[in-house]
């Protein structure tokens, strides 16, 4: 019960897939997860003109990524996002940028009928991952990645699989009965998270990144044809005029990442090269980062180096989707 993805069946290079032995299976509490709510008859509308996400395209049962940016078009967070019913909308992101978000999102809301709110204590997020998943849910189960089940109080996004292994967001009532699934290492979690690569802003990266940095875009997570939005034509020009140098790869190291971490490359020592947007780590020896990096120094001899130029080795991983070579 817990992230998201518009892309289809994803899978992993080998490195990747070996770290997970065998597949998960069962369900995780997401305390680093939060949910903002949108209620009203102008709620679709308002937050149409202030995320990246197209919401008057995103047809009924399903949902999308999205991102708040500054006036820089960097990202001040990213969401999930889908709707319950006209009037109802959904924000699912890192809980230690809800507060802010939140309060900066209703300075302007202003005369728009739409009442923001925080339901991160209605409602618990859960990461859910397995086939034995489906049985737990039934109809709640059903759908492509992409799509979303709504059962009463209970919403269920299938996120996009890793490495075969299928993926759901569930938002629950807090206090809700106990599921009958096995629980789920939240290290084993957030490493799916990691390695899907979908960024998910915190808060050591929030406003570092255009959203193309962390191939927001590639992940559905804007649209270049709806209206706009703040940042807007910072996050245009990045994808038209070819002035975008930064995208994101995984990075894997025998040394725990941390969001927020610089990273360097050892042709080029006196400066970084990049910044951890988000990591995880199974165990001691296995860590893996999702890194906005340069991308000149992908072609370059040498290694990328975790936290200084003689910092821990960092081995490049593959991404699950193809990043264009385009635009440079």
């Amino acid at each position: 019960m817990m992230i998201i993805g518009r892309m289809t069946d994803l899978t992993l290079d080998a490195s990747l897939s070996a770290s997970l032995a065998t597949s998960p299976q069962g369900a995780v509490r997401l305390p680093d997860w939060g949910l903002i709510r949108a209620r009203g008859a102008d709620a679709r509308a308002f937050l149409q003109g202030q995320l990246t996400g197209d919401l008057v395209a995103l047809n009924p049962g399903r949902h999308c990524l999205a991102g708040y940016c500054s006036a820089k078009g960097r990202l001040m967070a990213s969401f999930v996002v889908w709707s319950s019913g006209p009037q109802d909308w959904w924000l699912a992101c890192s809980a230690d940028l809800l507060p802010a978000t939140l309060k900066r999102l209703s300075m302007f809301v202003l005369r728009a009928k739409c009442q923001l709110s925080d339901a991160t204590p209605e409602f618990g997020l859960w990461g859910l991952a397995g086939d034995s998943v489906r049985a737990a849910l039934g109809d709640l189960a059903v759908g492509e990645p992409g799509s979303v089940r709504v059962d009463g109080e209970q919403h269920a996004l299938r996120l996009v699989d890793v490495d075969g292994t299928p993926r759901w967001l569930l938002a629950r009532p807090t206090g809700a009965p106990d599921m009958m699934l096995p629980p789920l290492d939240p290290a084993v979690w957030r490493w799916m998270e990691v390695a899907s690569g979908v960024a998910r802003i915190v808060a050591a990266t929030a406003d570092q990144f255009v959203p193309q940095m962390v191939n927001f875009e590639l992940v559905g997570g804007v649209s270049f044809q709806k209206g706009c939005y703040p940042g807007q034509e910072v996050v245009a020009r990045s994808q038209y005029r070819g002035t975008l140098k930064r995208r994101a790869t995984l990075l894997a190291s025998a040394e725990p990442l941390i969001e927020g971490q610089e990273v360097f490359h050892e042709s080029d020592p006196g400066q970084p090269a990049g910044l951890v947007a988000l990591a995880a780590s199974l165990d001691a020896s296995r860590h893996l980062g999702l890194v906005e990096i340069k991308r000149a120094l992908l072609e370059m001899p040498g290694s990328f180096r975790l936290g200084a130029a003689d910092g821990p080795k960092l081995a490049p991983r593959a991404l699950p989707y193809t990043v264009p070579v385009d635009n440079e």
